[in-house]
């Protein structure tokens, strides 16, 4: 039997830490009183796997681990020396960019300066647009999974937008390009905090795939940010795309084969609209959105780029480990 590596990491994004437990390693997580932000642990709402688990974060500085993967510029710059001991600041270490920069495209420094480090971005945008200076880079893309039985059909003559706190979070995430979509077209919207636009409410990530099923397509208004999960699990589920033109997108999505991606707004709406009235159309991108999704974004495909990070920062794969500790 081959042995896991042990990382510790924090709790920053719930349903991609969900992702990366299907690696075949054990996973810590660092908690505290309260579950204040990056210290949530095993929150509810995720059947959350065995090899996932959480400890209090006064105790990490007795615990041994292989590597350590932080996954915020908060875990890198204060939370990793607030509870790790010298020794383990000396790990092998990763950091996951789960963004692109935000306060300059082009000529931001990221604050991960460290050539003994990984820093791994979740699309090669992000990776494009960051001045990483000396550290060391590698893209892992996203990878989901759904369940066989989420199939779509396409069958409510309506789009879905999914994100969470839209009303709240401004023009980079598209409020105001969502509502203008919906007052052009039949348009629903999920997320946490989304019945303050109108909207659906939040869906808990194991029933979300049956629920966007039997809609036409999906639309993700969203200006700046990395590829969303949510843009992937709607793929993998058949749903046509339609979206901005912009970050990763703009490569995600192919015109014609499996949706639509634009930056002028009222050429996506002729699009939606004639998605609605066309079924054919949609069942067609349905086809493609799906294909690409399987090829592009599939789980294994994830486990195995994250196995060959870890391997890559510690040295060690699974099988030595095992030899190592006989």
């Amino acid at each position: 039997m081959k042995q896991p590596l042990r990382i510790l990491t924090w709790h920053v994004h719930g349903s991609y830490l969900w992702y990366l437990s299907h690696v075949p390693h054990e996973i810590v997580m660092p908690i505290r009183e309260g579950r204040p932000e990056g210290y949530g642990g095993r929150l509810p709402g995720f059947a959350w796997p065995d090899n996932l688990s959480e400890v209090p974060a006064e105790a990490v500085k007795d615990m041994q681990f292989d590597a350590v993967l932080t996954q915020s510029h908060r875990n890198w710059t204060i939370d990793r020396h607030e509870i790790l001991s010298a020794e383990q600041l000396r790990l092998p270490r990763l950091h996951l960019e789960h963004d692109p920069p935000l306060m300059h495209p082009t000529e931001e420094r990221h604050p991960v300066d460290d050539p003994g480090a990984l820093l791994v971005h979740v699309t090669a945008f992000n990776e494009l647009m960051w001045d990483s200076g000396r550290t060391p880079t590698r893209v892992i893309e996203h990878g989901v999974t759904v369940p066989d039985d989420a199939v779509w059909t396409g069958e409510r003559p309506r789009g879905i937008t999914v994100v969470n706190d839209l009303p709240t979070r401004g023009r980079r995430i598209g409020a105001d390009v969502f509502q203008r979509a919906r007052d052009a077209v039949p348009l629903d919207l999920l997320g946490m905090g989304s019945t303050a636009m109108g909207g659906l409410g939040q869906v808990p990530l194991a029933d979300l795939p049956y629920r966007l099923a039997d809609y036409r397509f999906f639309f993700n208004p969203i200006r700046y940010t990395s590829l969303g999960l949510a843009v992937c699990e709607a793929m993998m589920a058949g749903l046509p795309i339609v979206g901005l033109a912009t970050t990763e997108m703009s490569s995600a999505v192919e015109n014609g084969v499996s949706g639509w991606v634009d930056t002028r707004e009222h050429v996506l709406h002729d699009h939606m609209r004639r998605l609605i009235a066309d079924p054919a159309e949609a069942r067609m991108l349905s086809q493609g959105a799906a294909r690409i999704a399987r090829q592009r974004f599939g789980i294994d495909r994830f486990v195995a780029d994250w196995c060959d990070a870890l391997a890559e920062v510690t040295g060690i794969r699974p099988i030595e480990r095992m030899a190592a500790h006989a």
